[in-house]
């Protein structure tokens, strides 16, 4: 069988770095060995920049990528959705063929797997023959218990719509029911996805926006706006006296994996007990962060030295082309870089990598250079501004 050799200034292998070694892997991109460059023999191809195995994006909305440059920067978190859920009128024609240039975008950057979060089935269609691994979010939207049953069938019929157009792809895939954020779920919807998505892998928007603690504290706050364009003239949840973290995770405690996304308005107190509340109710948190995103809504970074400090499993999104100005892993590593300039560009690579593949259960396969697996092989450059697929 014939191999291709890769060397660069650095390779990182998914934990850490090494310096003058070679890459082999198999045709089949089937990962073969690290070796010394004075081993390597002929062929080596030598690239300027880092080696890195595939990128894994945990949070994306490829259903959305029409809105790129239609939602301007920085309005603010409750006038981007107000804008989201106004401005979602287009061409199917349209929306297809923007969903397939992201796609394409995504792959050539070197993302080998997503997260992906939608509302319909529009991206069945790409994703049966993208070479993507996908796990599907079927975001569910049900803001009253009067709605429940009816949403929860109407999303079981779209994520039943995407799993029969994947039946056939070829990269692996898995679907399942999430909830969209705790300013878009009511009580008796959260019970049902609890009881729908037991052992598995889900996502919800957590902690966004000030706001949305004050729903669940005093049933006031900017969210109003946003309920009034969906017909509700108050906040239809309860209100608990507690923050949104903490009135909604409660609901869960069925061996779930929870990616919690954004946390741009998380503290420490908050992060200290959700992590204490999984560890004593049999779920796993994830912190995603896609700090493009937060800038382009918002100007604002997330915590993230207060997730380092308390050993968070970190992993990276892109969000969608409605919030950010490209779906670039390689773009979210420089840009942590360069509002966090104390974190080791080592750790960051972890998050976008072994981390995000061990968080979506695809470790085995992806994340990093190991026997056996084929992670992909991505040049980072440009001071790891620019990812290219090399295998």
């Amino acid at each position: 069988m014939s191999f291709k050799k890769f060397t660069a200034g650095k390779i990182f292998d998914g934990f850490q770095f090494h310096t003058d070694k070679v890459l082999i892997v198999k045709n089949d991109g089937t990962f073969e060995a690290l070796v010394p460059l004075s081993e390597a023999g002929e062929d080596v191809q030598t690239a300027e920049g880092v080696i890195t195995p595939g990128l894994i994006n945990c949070h994306c909305h490829l259903e959305l990528s029409h809105l790129k440059n239609v939602i301007p920067p920085h309005t603010g978190l409750i006038e981007f959705l107000c804008s989201v859920v106004t401005k979602r009128g287009f061409p199917q024609e349209l929306i297809q063929e923007e969903i397939e240039k992201a796609e394409s975008e995504m792959y050539q950057n070197g993302i080998v797997a997503v997260g992906d979060i939608g509302n319909t089935a529009d991206t069945a269609r790409i994703k049966s023959r993208s070479k993507i691994y996908w796990q599907n979010f079927v975001e569910v939207l049900s803001f009253t218990n009067e709605k429940a049953d009816e949403n929860i069938l109407h999303y079981q019929q779209v994520a039943k719509e995407l799993e029969q157009q994947l039946l056939h792809s070829s990269a692996p895939h898995r679907t399942v029911l999430v909830p969209h954020a705790p300013y878009t779920i009511s009580p008796k919807t959260f019970e049902a996805i609890n009881k729908l998505t037991k052992n598995q892998v889900i996502s919800m928007h957590n902690q966004e926006h000030p706001a949305e603690n004050d729903l669940y504290e005093t049933g006031g706050g900017e969210y109003l706006k946003l309920f009034k364009i969906v017909g509700l003239e108050k906040s239809p949840f309860p209100i608990t006296g507690k923050n949104s973290i903490r009135s909604v995770l409660p609901y869960f405690n069925n061996g779930q994996t929870i990616f919690l996304v954004h946390n741009t308005s998380m503290k420490e107190e908050d992060i200290i007990w959700a992590n204490d509340y999984a560890a004593e109710n049999n779920i796993k948190l994830v912190y995603c962060l896609c700090i493009n995103a937060n800038l382009y809504i918002e100007n604002k970074v997330p915590p993230i030295d207060l997730f380092i400090k308390h050993h968070c499993h970190i992993v990276l999104g892109t969000d969608s082309y409605s919030s950010n100005w490209q779906l670039s892993i390689a773009k979210e590593v420089a840009t942590i870089q360069k509002h966090f300039p104390h974190i080791p560009l080592e750790t960051i690579l972890q998050w976008a990598t072994q981390n995000g593949a061990k968080a979506l259960r695809w470790e085995n396969e992806l994340g990093s250079f190991e026997k056996g697996k084929k992670p992909g092989v991505v040049l980072l450059k440009n001071q790891h501004t620019v990812s290219k697929k090399l295998a």
